[in-house]
């Protein structure tokens, strides 16, 4: 039987089945014999009947970590009255609703970790869980404003109770948010409680008091805060508006959050009559804290050293949603700098972060120099996995150890340095980036090594397609079919891509249409043309996700982000990032990867060990022969197609499933072009030469020569020149590490790196011995020598003679009161004398 006509075939018993009887409840994700629940089968037309039944889409997807969203459980129907119960990761239920229409609704609930979570319904009040489907929960930072209630003016909020901060605070939100006509503003509170990094430690949101009662709901609310009485001890929270209709602080209720901050403003009366001694008190329990807390700065991860590095190491760091250049550099906590970026993963065993911070001219700002400089944190403000417990629970456990304290110490007082103590910035002397490397470019049979032997580790593949592997070297694959662009047995890294012709089969030459990646036990992403090739579609474990609501998706072992339909970034726990673009109906992915996976990667991106000589390696181990003979290129490519049981590509139409589930992964009859022709009467002759030039012209002439599409081709010098000045971005720089102004002096100049200088000098009434200016050298040390303020000599002159003057008196004062002791004792004598007589 031909494979069409089997495809037709099951595709009609698929049918036929799902109107026998056969049920998606409480099977969605799995396939039958006749139909599927599997996310794949809507568009392969294999579902079971009841599918969107009960494997159920919501709307909105996502929320804020805090809860309260009211969220519409899409296509299925439920009998009026029925009581719906919504089970959200498996343990926290609360209680939905069915509207006049039939709709089911859920209540989304206070949760203590982002991410996607499973829901379940019940429409039998929790007797049976049969429809299932997921929701996204969203850190509050990095949620869109218009999800929340608005702290107005929210300085105002965190500063009340200082000096000169005082009156009325406004908050606002969409009335949309809550449906009722009436409103209760509600105050609650979180805390961690327990013994710090013990099985105790937990995190605890509370409800504290109401603001007010029964308000309308008119998106606006007003109020001159008391000094809280019972509650004081609480100085982190959020304001929550919900319906009058519940009872005081009842919870997971329709509900709008404002976003979590510090309370100065309901603090108790002493913060108000002195808030600086107050701050003080609390920073140095802080500081006594710290002291008794492990260390957990030796296990970050360093900072980049310029802001170029911070923004192109895309693997390792992402921009912080409270700093970000593209946003306006609106900086609160870091003033001073415009951009900030965090370490995406937090360290193994502490769940610490690393911020990075950076100012207009590119360099880092550390806190010795500055009050908004870099700052590592005890508690990584975007959590970890598993969440849920401090100090890995999103926002909050930052919040108590890192952003409190820094109340405390820096903005409700001037005592910093208690703070910078404990937090002080990482310079990036033992930061690692991808560097600039070898270039051994195959170019038609000529073999052409530049002299930079540094090893990189970015590697891409782009147009038609066109490989940089780590170590540099440049060559073309056109292969038809799956392959393995890079597995690390290691690390359990794969990356895997898809090829396709190029305008269908007119054409000898294909383009990557697909790029597919996990490692170790994560999900599996795809990042995929999607039909029409006008964005990427993104899918998790073989179901597509929408990047509508969020741009960032914490995920099981990966985080994806996604800021506009066609960039898509992959981010793992080792530190390894996948970048998809698409550029004129075709993708371009680099891979960058930290320095840990030397000598363990294999693949068409090659075995990163800084030789590119070793990077044409077959499947078997074999060194490719000849490097110039464009049939071994090919052939090696070939080698490296997936197999049946590795591969991690979805295949969800009748064309994935005939052309690479059901075929060889490499088709062999598709024999690509090898060479360019060079025609000078060929009418994109011209245009070729027109649009490229300079290195890496060869890519772009084959794919317009070639693929006959000029655009690709200049999608194609595009890619080449993103990927150089990527490389340039993450060149290594030469920093020889902060340099302290002298005692009794100052410095000029809060930049450490290659070549930049620093003025020192001394105070009045001091006098500089040593270096005056000193220079970053190419060491990584400092030219000069150490640099001193000591006394000048009229300072010496008045010291000695103070001391002089000083001795003068005590001579005087001790000789004065020997004498007088002496006549005393004389008056003794006579007075006893006389008494004898």
């Amino acid at each position: 039987m031909g494979k069409a006509t089997a495809v037709t075939l099951l595709l009609l018993l698929s049918c036929i089945g799902g109107t026998f009887g056969q049920s998606c409840e409480v099977k969605c994700g799995q396939m039958s014999d006749s139909c599927s629940c599997h996310p794949t089968c809507t568009s392969l037309g294999s579902c079971c009947a009841d599918y969107k039944e009960f494997c159920v889409e919501t709307f909105p997807h996502s929320g804020s970590i805090l809860g309260g969203v009211d969220l519409l459980v899409l296509n299925a129907k439920f009998d009026k009255g029925s009581p719906l119960v919504c089970r959200f990761n498996g343990d926290t239920d609360t209680v939905g609703y069915v509207d006049d229409s039939g709709r089911g609704h859920c209540i989304a609930p206070l949760l203590y970790q982002t991410g996607w979570v499973s829901l379940h319904v019940s429409s039998d009040n929790g007797t049976a869980f049969s429809r299932a489907g997921a929701w996204l929960s969203v850190h509050t930072g990095k949620l869109d404003a218009k999800f929340k209630a608005t702290l107005v003016n929210s300085t105002k909020w965190q500063y009340y109770g200082t000096p000169h901060v005082g009156g009325s605070l406004e908050m606002a939100w969409d009335t949309s948010l809550v449906r009722a006509d009436r409103v209760n503003i509600e105050l609650w509170g979180y805390r961690e409680t327990g013994k710090p990094y013990s099985e105790e430690w937990q995190a605890e949101w509370k409800y504290l008091y109401s603001l007010a009662k029964d308000q309308p709901n008119n998106g606006a609310f007003s109020f001159v805060p008391q000094p809280a009485l019972l509650f004081s001890s609480w100085e982190l929270g959020a304001v929550r508006v919900s319906s009058s209709v519940h009872s005081d602080g009842i919870w997971n209720v329709q509900a709008a959050w404002t976003e979590d901050h510090a309370l100065a403003w309901h603090l108790e009366e002493r913060f108000r009559e002195d808030s600086q001694a107050w701050a003080l008190e609390k920073c140095l329990a802080w500081d006594k804290l710290e002291n008794e807390l492990p260390n957990f700065l030796n296990e970050i991860i360093d900072c980049p050293c310029t802001l170029a590095q911070a923004r192109a190491d895309t693997g390792r760091f992402h921009t912080d949603y409270g700093c970000d250049i593209e946003k306006g550099s609106v900086c609160t906590y870091h003033p001073g700098s415009v951009h900030c970026v965090r370490a995406i993963q937090a360290s193994p065993k502490y769940a610490a972060g690393q911020q990075c911070c950076y100012d207009s001219s590119g360099a880092q700002v550390l806190t010795a120099d500055s009050i908004g400089g870099s700052t590592p944190d005890r508690a990584h403000d975007w959590g970890s996995p598993p969440y849920r417990k401090p100090p890995k629970v999103p926002g909050q456990s930052h919040w108590v150890y890192d952003v409190l304290s820094f109340y405390y110490c820096c903005l409700w007082s001037d005592n910093c340095h208690y703070y910078f103590k404990h937090r002080p910035s990482s310079d990036c002397r033992r930061y690692q980036p991808p560097n600039s490397g070898i270039y051994f470019t195959i170019i038609h049979s000529l073999c052409q090594i530049n002299t930079n032997h540094e090893m990189r580790l970015i590697a891409v593949v782009f147009g038609d397609p066109h490989f940089i592997t780590f170590d540099g070297l440049r060559y073309s694959f056109n292969g038809k079919g799956e392959y393995r662009l890079l597995t690390s047995a290691g690390k359990g890294l794969a990356v895997q891509g898809r090829t396709e012709p190029v305008n269908g089969t007119a054409i000898n030459a294909t383009k990557l249409s697909s790029v597919a990646m996990k490692e170790a036990s994560s999900d599996v992403i795809e990042v995929r043309l999607s039909p029409g090739h006008s964005r990427l579609q993104v899918l998790q474990n073989q179901k597509s996700l929408s990047f509508n609501e969020q741009s960032w998706m914490d995920l099981n072992g990966v985080f994806v982000f996604s800021p506009v339909a066609t960039n898509v970034t992959v981010m793992f726990p080792s530190g390894a990032g996948v970048e998809v673009r698409l550029r004129e109906g075709t993708l371009a992915a680099s891979v960058l990867l930290p320095e840990e996976f030397r000598n363990s990667t294999e693949g068409l991106l090659g075995n990163m060990n800084g030789d590119a000589t070793d990077d044409l390696v077959v499947d078997n181990g074999q060194l490719l022969a000849n490097y110039n003979d464009p049939q071994e290129v090919f052939d090696f490519g070939a080698s490296w197609a997936v197999s049946n049981t590795s591969a991690l590509f979805t295949y969800d139409s009748k064309y994935l499933l005939d052309t690479y589930y059901h075929s060889p992964r490499h088709d062999h009859h598709f024999v690509p072009v090898f060479v360019v022709p060079e025609r000078p009467d060929d009418p994109l002759y011209n245009v070729a030469s027109d649009i490229c030039s300079g290195d890496g012209s060869q890519f772009c002439r084959y794919d317009i020569l070639v693929g006959r599409d000029p655009k690709m081709g200049n999608a194609s010098k595009t890619s080449f020149l993103s990927h150089i000045s990527l490389v340039e971005d993450l060149k290594p720089v030469i920093s020889c590490g902060w340099l302290a102004p002298p005692l009794n002096g100052r410095k000029e100049g809060t930049t450490y790196l290659r070549g930049a200088k620093v003025r020192l000098s001394c105070d009045d009434g001091y006098t500089l011995e040593g270096s005056s200016e000193r220079t970053c050298r190419g060491d990584g040390r400092w030219s000069g020598g150490d640099t001193s303020c000591t006394p000048s000599s009229n300072i010496a002159g008045i010291v000695a003679g103070s001391v002089i003057g000083a001795l003068t008196l005590i001579v005087i004062i001790t000789t004065l009161v020997l004498h007088s002791r002496k006549k005393k004792r004389r008056q003794s004598i006579d007075t006893f004398t006389n008494a004898d007589l």
